[in-house]
């Protein structure tokens, strides 16, 4: 028996050890990480970013593989990408994946900030002309300044891949030029075409880098693959850059304002409102809109406003419909907006009416409350059934509900006695004006 509980304990205690063995096993393998970058090159992509670069680093990867596609973005964090990127101590592959994908804009830059740069078949790449946070061409002076920032920040990371690469990246920026994997590899502006993930590991095996501290060659075989995704923060502030969510949040936003507004008191509408605003706002500073736009919706939330006290109700609230879809239009669609940063027209519309017809139900509620006759205080007992309960020639007790009042006989009354039943014709201070019901 003691020998058999011995065994238990021995097996038991090499099932505990066997993930430890398991963990050192695999620790041999090197070890890849491996990003995606699905959306706009915003700060938030930045700041993705560079969290996965450091992560990378604790780990003590073997490389960190950007997978990217992406319309472009943010000038400012797409320099501070490629710093970032320049800056790492470990091997940072730009692979533009999968099937389909861009490296558009500031995508091929960051393609080209890669230690190795590779992409899928059936991809593209270049465009990357700059243009204004408000989506339009810039002026001429200014143009040069930042396609002279950009192909300065380029040139040292292309020349060593010759001068039909570097010929090809500059005209990316000169002329928005653009090209398929095919032609990128070509011109040696990068180093493979991989169908997927796996398939560029293979080719990375044994391929040597240029590093700050000299050459690194790669060892990616039977490389174990982690992935780091996105935390909550950063995929809610990328959510926010997304037209389409700015929108709705200032719709929200303007429609608890007006229900605060025309219904002071409660604090729940007037919370969510500015809420809703301020997030919007954070989206709005990040896009390239037209500040034209706010206007017609600002005068959409005036319209509004004024149509709780017009005579005619409706006819304001119909304009404030039309002037928040015309707002809306202009602050997000104007032309030169890539179309990427563009809000949905059909969802601009159907908001607008939506928000036209929500706003025409809270003020036909008001409206009808305002009609409806009082039920609270004196003037609420006027039209009521009461009983007499004592009378004298002149005055009497009359009681209405639970309550017992003094009441005296309304002018054109019948002579009332005690038992009869009375309508109460008005309220006169604590006396009760009432008349005989016939």
């Amino acid at each position: 028996m003691k020998t058999f509980r011995l065994m238990a304990i021995g097996l038991a205690l090499c099932a505990l050890a066997l993930p430890v063995f398991s963990v050192r096993a695999q620790s041999n393998a090197p070890l890849v990480e491996v990003m995606t970058v699905d959306a706009g090159i915003e700060p938030a992509t930045l700041e993705y970013i560079q969290r996965g670069l450091k992560t990378a680093a604790q780990d003590n990867a073997e490389i960190i593989i950007i997978q990217l596609n992406t319309p472009g973005g943010d000038l400012e964090a797409m320099l501070n990408i490629m710093e970032a990127i320049r800056a790492s101590n470990i091997p940072v592959v730009v692979y533009v994946a999968p099937k389909g994908a861009i490296a558009g804009s500031a995508g091929a830059l960051i393609t080209m900030a890669g230690y190795v740069s590779a992409m899928a078949p059936e991809t593209a790449i270049g465009a990357s002309s700059p243009i204004s946070s408000t989506g339009q061409n810039l002026d001429s002076t200014l143009e040069t300044k930042q396609k002279e920032i950009m192909k300065a920040k380029i040139r040292p990371l292309v020349e060593p891949r010759g001068s039909a690469a570097l010929e090809l990246a500059q005209s990316m920026i000169d002329n928005a030029r653009a090209v398929t994997a095919q032609e990128a590899l070509d011109a040696k502006l990068i180093d493979f075409i991989a169908t997927d993930t796996n398939d560029l590991l293979k080719k990375l095996d044994g391929f040597t880098v240029q590093m700050p501290d000299g050459p690194r060659t790669l060892h990616t075989a039977n490389a174990q693959i982690v992935t780091v995704n996105l935390n909550l923060i950063e995929q809610l502030l990328l959510l926010l850059t997304d037209a389409n969510i700015t929108f709705i949040l200032i719709a929200i936003g303007l429609q608890a304002i007006v229900i605060e507004v025309s219904h002071p008191g409660g604090w729940v509408a007037g919370f969510v409102g500015v809420v809703c605003l301020a997030l919007a706002v954070y989206g709005i500073g990040l896009l390239p809109i037209n500040w034209f736009g706010l206007i017609f919706m600002v005068t959409a939330f005036v319209l509004f406003i004024l149509d709780i006290k017009a005579p005619t109700h409706g006819a304001l609230t119909a304009a404030g419909v039309g002037s928040f879809i015309v707002g809306a239009l202009v602050l997000f669609n104007s032309p030169g907006t890539p179309q990427f940063q563009r809000v949905s027209i059909p969802l601009v519309v159907v908001v607008g009416i939506l928000f036209g017809l929500g706003f025409a139900a809270i003020m036909t509620i008001a409206l009808r409350a305002q009609r409806a006759p009082i039920r609270m205080g004196m003037e609420s007992i006027a039209g009521k059934m009461g009983t007499v309960k004592d009378w004298s020639e002149h005055a009497g007790q009359v009681q209405v509900g639970s309550e017992l009042w003094s009441a005296e006989p309304a002018e054109g009354s019948s002579a009332i006695r005690k038992g009869d039943h009375v309508e109460v014709v008005k309220a006169d201070g604590l006396r009760l004006k009432v008349k005989k019901k016939e």
